[in-house]
């Protein structure tokens, strides 16, 4: 509180939202592995801990290697090319979608800007309930 008959004392200048400090921030390349393997899991319907992330650079921007198994499902629950479209196509089609959906993710939750999303598919998890990238879907085969 001011003396009496003193000058009041301005208020410091408020920075709206948003606006730019001083300092530095920085995203560990850990960070966006983590990042990246999440993502990947919840596509291709497996534990982040079983996909391997790298990246390399393409002309300043950031591809991403992803090398992982897929989720496909147990033949004996998913025997005819009838029950394929519940867990969201073949593993081709699979992938396909999943490398947007990676790359849109990983974009958004980073705020890095990548240029592409490769897929490598490394082995597979077999499951008894479909899994639409991920998801699982009701009522089919229980």
């Amino acid at each position: 509180m001011p003396p009496p008959g003193a000058a009041p004392v301005p208020a410091p200048p408020s920075r709206p939202p948003g606006s730019a400090y001083a300092g530095l921030n920085r995203v560990s390349t850990q960070a966006l592995t983590s990042l990246a393997q999440a993502a990947a899991g919840a596509e291709l319907g497996i534990r982040p801990g079983d996909v391997r992330a790298d990246w390399s650079d393409d002309a300043g921007l950031l591809a991403l290697r992803i090398v992982a198994p897929i989720a496909i499902p147990d033949l004996s629950a998913a025997g005819a090319p009838v029950d394929v479209p519940a867990w969201g196509g073949s593993v081709w089609e699979r992938c396909a979608m999943a490398k947007g959906r990676i790359l849109e993710s990983v974009s958004r939750l980073s705020g890095a800007t990548l240029s592409r999303v490769d897929i490598r598919v490394s082995g597979i998890r077999t499951e008894r309930r479909p899994a639409v990238l991920g998801r699982p879907v009701e009522g089919l085969h229980g």
